[in-house]
């Protein structure tokens, strides 16, 4: 592993700085996450998906020779390293040594023109920027460096000939990124031109954002570029990304004023935004396609890097915890392109989405389009990788929860920290930390605001036992630490209720979202489930067999209800925390459209009998009702 890189000047100095891939490695449930996702999908794609099979181009082929190669890599990458599989690597290894052999004398990288493809597209070489930072950062292979920088030289010399188009031009912050963490290992000035020349090419989503004019779902005909979800949930990053070179506080802002237009008009309990595939509105039957949702979690991990703000990390949370797990089978075989918040039906169908295809919120292989099956492998991965930062002042940072093992550098000290948790299903969180000899840095920990306080325990060698209670944001704790000292958090974990459009009621509890689970009757559509090489992966319709349409009494009784996580941790059959509460069916509230109808206004009547519902977490419900209406008392 290499080592930390914080920003060099001219750039604005680094809030925290991520570890070398590798550093951080997952434990419990959520190695058992990433080992269903090696073992699902991801891990056969290959041979399950003639896309990213022998012939492509990427490897020397003569198929499909644009994105899906580097999205499949930028996922590949991180999933084998930091669960350090050696079968998975020696994948990644064989993607890697073809592209690096086919830089041109020009710099230029790979195919010139994939099938129905304009010629010299840089965007698909952006993604793959980012894989080769990840690869370097995990080995430290010497070719790396020089490789990009003959590209960047390239883009040099031609840019101004033929400037930024289409995805790159929309997408230009993926690029920037990989330069900026070029030059930190070179100092070659020449390449913050070329990110100045990006930026000023680039799509101006500063803009976009202050003068807001998309506040309702997208009509078909009016669906272009800046609309797109995918290229919104990158462009979050984007202000962050540009501050690092421009210092311009309004850059640093307008971060936050992309997040608050996203939320007021298409947001969804989950965190993250419709788009099916356009800006759709706040109804919780719009879509939210998968690739945003994997996006969107990377632009809050880099965004963490430069900005530091804690509340990034409650939002990414929100999104890994909820969205990310509810638009896969738990066995990681199958995922969607478009979730639902209110999903009552998944089958191929007609619905009101802006202009996605009949099939794009059943479970596949390839549901209406092939960028999901690329690109959604990098979610659980760079999950875990940036649970833990370094800290500019020499100390490290929990960022956000699992349970994981943090293997480090401080001071020239190694040190382990071993991260015991089952969060977020539970809220304790127990920390040893394990220096190789006595060693005084500042750990820190990140406090959610929704917890607005918690409590921890230190138990250390040289010191009685302390106990204290941290307000939300960092808990900074300096001194002298020894092999198997301890600190426990314990993050109070009450529900709260979140009201939304029309008077319907959310209910959370950490960074869970909680759905009302669905009977589901699976239909297999084509391929077979578990598939072995070389035969297709499954295809699934999944339609109800229990009702769905009931509302929620307001302040009605609630109780919680704990088990420890299987090794499926969103399994819709055994969940790991379960809400009773009460609810009555509401007859008028029908399907519509192939969908759950709008969500009735609040308070609604109705004179059914009280039952208890039994709600689950958001990730463990294919089929769910998440936004209920309120019964009138």
């Amino acid at each position: 592993m290499t080592e930390l890189q914080p920003n060099g000047p001219p750039l604005q100095p680094s809030a925290m700085i991520p570890l070398a891939l590798g550093a951080v490695q997952p434990r419990g449930w959520l190695r058992d996450q990433c080992r269903l996702q090696a073992d699902g999908l991801t891990g056969h794609l290959e041979s399950a998906w003639p896309d990213l099979g022998p012939d492509n181009m990427w490897l020397g082929g003569r198929t499909e020779g644009w994105e899906r190669g580097p999205y499949y890599l930028d996922g590949l990458v991180p999933l084998a390293y930091i669960l350090d599989d050696a079968p998975l690597k020696a994948r990644a290894q064989r993607w890697i040594e073809s592209i690096l052999s086919m830089q041109t004398a020009d710099g230029w990288i790979g195919p010139v023109e994939a099938p129905g493809r304009k010629p010299y597209d840089p965007w698909p070489i952006f993604i793959l920027m980012k894989v080769l930072t990840q690869y370097h950062d995990a080995v430290g292979d010497p070719r790396v460096i020089p490789f990009l920088s003959a590209f960047c030289g390239y883009l040099a010399r031609n840019l101004e000939a033929q400037p930024l188009r289409d995805w790159g031009q929309h997408r230009w912050a993926d690029g920037v990124l990989s330069i900026h963490w070029l030059y930190n290992r070179t100092g070659d000035e020449n390449l913050l031109d070329v990110a100045r020349i990006l930026a000023v090419q680039g799509y101006d989503w500063r803009l976009h954002f202050a003068d807001f004019h998309y506040t309702s779902k997208t009509p078909r005909e009016a669906c272009i570029l800046p609309t797109h979800v995918v290229n919104n949930a990158m462009a979050i990053k984007s202000g962050g990304v540009w501050w690092r070179q421009s210092g311009d506080p309004d850059d640093r802002q307008s971060v936050y004023q992309a997040i608050a237009m996203l939320d007021r008009y298409h947001g969804q309990a989950t965190g993250i935004f419709t788009g099916d595939e356009h800006y759709a509105g706040l109804e919780p039957t719009q879509g939210a396609e998968l690739c945003a949702v994997v996006e969107y979690m990377y632009s809050l991990e880099e965004l963490l890097a430069i900005l530091g703000d804690p509340a990034l990390a409650d939002r990414l949370e929100r999104i890994a915890c909820n969205a990310l797990p509810g638009t896969c089978t738990a066995d990681m075989w199958a995922h969607q392109y478009d979730q639902q918040a209110n999903q009552t039906l998944c089958t191929i169908a007609p619905r009101p989405w802006t202009n996605n295809l009949d099939d794009s919120n059943i479970y596949g292989l390839e549901p209406n389009f092939g960028c999901c099956t690329a690109n959604y492998h990098q979610g659980w991965p760079k999950l875990v990788r940036h649970l833990w930062m370094a800290t500019p002042e020499g100390g490290l940072a929990a960022v956000a929860y699992g349970p994981s093992e943090l293997s480090a550098t401080v001071g020239g000290v190694p040190l382990r920290i071993h991260e015991e948790t089952e969060y977020p299903f539970k809220g304790e969180i127990r920390l040893r930390i394990d220096p190789s000899s006595p060693l005084r840095f500042p750990l820190a920990l990140r406090v959610p605001a929704w917890a607005g306080a918690a409590e921890w325990t230190a138990r250390t060698k040289d010191r009685p036992e302390e106990r204290a209670v941290a307000e939300a944001g960092w808990c900074t704790m300096e001194r002298v630490w020894h092999a198997g000292d301890t600190i426990t958090l314990r993050i109070p974990m009450e529900v709260r209720r979140e009201v939304r459009s029309r008077g319907a009621v959310v209910l959370h509890r950490g960074p869970l979202v909680f759905s009302l689970p669905i009977g589901v009757e699976r239909t297999l559509i084509k391929g077979v489930p578990a598939p072995k090489p070389g035969e297709r992966s499954p295809d699934w319709e999944l339609r109800p067999t229990t009702p769905w349409n009931y509302a929620l009494h307001a302040d009605g009784p609630m109780r919680i209800h704990e088990r420890s996580v299987s090794g499926i941790p969103f399994d819709p059959e055994n969940p790991p925390v379960t809400l009773e509460v009460v609810g009555r069916r509401v007859p008028g509230w029908t399907m519509q459209e192939n969908n759950a109808g709008p969500v009735p206004a609040s308070p609604v009547q109705t004179h059914e009998a009280d039952e208890t519902l039994r709600l689950v977490p958001y990730g463990s419900a294919p089929l769910r009702i998440t936004e209920f209406p309120v019964c009138s008392e």
